[in-house]
């Protein structure tokens, strides 16, 4: 009996030891998983907007033209720093300081990545976007060419790709095409590079609230824009 006992004992003492190996393998895999996991995760305040979320504009602009201050937004499709800026610091912008009314927004296209290149990308993707302002279509056609993005002079804004980031837009794309394939806004896109320059635009993103270059020779923040659109508020 008491060795019946002993054997018992014994068997529910090995089945809680296994049960507790077993718990502390889960619990080490979710916490490895954890921490593979974590650092890919973007916080909620880093997450692009929706189109649907964007304040209303025309063309390229967006807000109030009466609002106090005036962003002004000098970018090249092919730099990757302003992938960045108008996926984690444009959203901000737009959110806190255009809808808000405190500020108005305008795109310039500053294409100078491709001097050296005969392909010419960051002036075909320039005019191309605005081919697809012709149709309403700007800021959804910008948000394609910034996801498109794979390096400098690289060919992923060849004519071809070109076209075929506007065919989920709903465009039409015979006219977006023929648009493209002519170069329409050729002497838009050098006038608007020929402003940046008159501004003292050097590179991209360069950013001026009420005609001020905010943190020249760097990358502005949210913080350095907000703070510079707070000083120009009534």
């Amino acid at each position: 009996m008491t060795q019946q006992l002993n054997k018992s004992q014994r068997r529910g003492t090995g089945n809680r030891s296994r049960m507790l190996t077993v718990g502390i393998i889960i619990v080490g895999a979710l916490l490895i998983a954890i921490v593979l996991i974590a650092p890919n995760v973007k916080p909620a305040a880093d997450i692009p907007p929706t189109m649907a979320s964007r304040p209303v504009g025309t063309g390229l602009t967006l807000g109030d033209v009466s609002a106090p201050a005036k962003i002004e937004v000098f970018e090249d499709f092919q730099c990757p720093a302003c992938k960045q800026f108008s996926e984690y610091i444009e959203p901000l912008v737009l959110e806190k300081l255009v809808v808000t009314g405190k500020a108005y927004y305008i795109f310039h296209n500053y294409p100078f990545l491709d001097t050296d290149s005969p392909a010419k990308e960051s002036r075909g993707a320039a005019n191309a976007s605005l081919c697809a302002n012709e149709q309403g279509k700007f800021w959804e056609y910008h948000t394609a060419l910034f996801a498109n993005w794979n390096g400098e002079n690289q060919g992923a804004f060849a004519p071809a790709h070109l076209v075929e980031f506007a065919k989920p837009l709903g465009l039409n794309l015979k006219d977006f095409q023929a648009c493209v394939d002519e170069d329409r806004y050729a002497a838009e896109v050098q006038s608007s590079f020929e402003n940046g320059n008159t501004m003292g635009v050097s590179g991209t993103p360069t950013v001026f609230v009420n005609g001020v270059m905010i943190t020249p020779g760097y990358i502005p923040s949210y913080d350095d824009i907000a703070a510079a659109v707070e000083g120009a508020q009534p």
